[in-house]
């Protein structure tokens, strides 16, 4: 299935490594209960195994208008072409032995219709209190009046973060760099 209900445009700015997330190659991820879309709750921090988790700000809905200057925003477009990447590739990166979430600051009952809307195999999680700004640093940024992170991807493996992609760009096309690192990575 590659439905692609926003397109990317062309003309996106590229975001610009700021070294925001450095410090998060080999942090372990931390003791932290978030909410799913299946209702359940995960804790990071006893996550076992090999996990894709793909941050973003925030995903778009058909018939609502994003902020004002979003696309003029290095980073901030892409978060349901991202998605829909991860999906299109989620058999592939659950032979190499991955399970993949979603996490934004969003609330669930928010994710849970994109999450329906876009056929998406796996679970979206919610931190609604951006309190993985805090406890790991993850970096955010401001638009119409709302706080949201910046988008990046960790592979993580038995509670501890292997590989940070910072910035993502094109997101549609981390899905692809992400199996890519796993193939190379995998006898590690």
């Amino acid at each position: 299935m590659s439905e692609n209900y926003f397109p990317l445009p062309a003309d996106l700015p590229v975001p610009i490594d700021d070294g925001a997330a450095t410090h998060l190659t080999d942090a372990a991820l931390p003791d932290l209960v978030l909410s799913s879309t299946d209702g359940s709750a995960i804790n990071l921090g006893r996550l076992s195994g090999l996990w894709v988790i793909y941050v973003y700000p925030m995903t778009g809905r058909p018939g609502i208008h994003l902020p004002d200057g979003w696309d003029g925003i290095p980073g901030a477009r892409g978060c349901t072409p991202q998605s829909c990447s991860f999906r299109d590739h989620f058999s592939e990166l659950g032979v190499l032995g991955a399970g993949v979430f979603g996490l934004s600051s969003q609330t669930t009952e928010y994710q849970l219709e994109a999450r329906n809307r876009l056929h998406l195999p796996f679970e979206l999680l919610s931190d609604t209190a951006l309190r993985l700004e805090s406890v790991l640093g993850l970096p955010t940024f401001t638009v119409a009046a709302m706080r949201l992170f910046k988008r990046l991807t960790l592979i993580a493996e038995n509670g501890r973060i292997r590989k940070v992609f910072y910035p993502v760009f094109p997101p549609d096309q981390n899905a692809e760099e992400v199996l890519l690192w796993l193939r190379e990575h995998a006898a590690d």
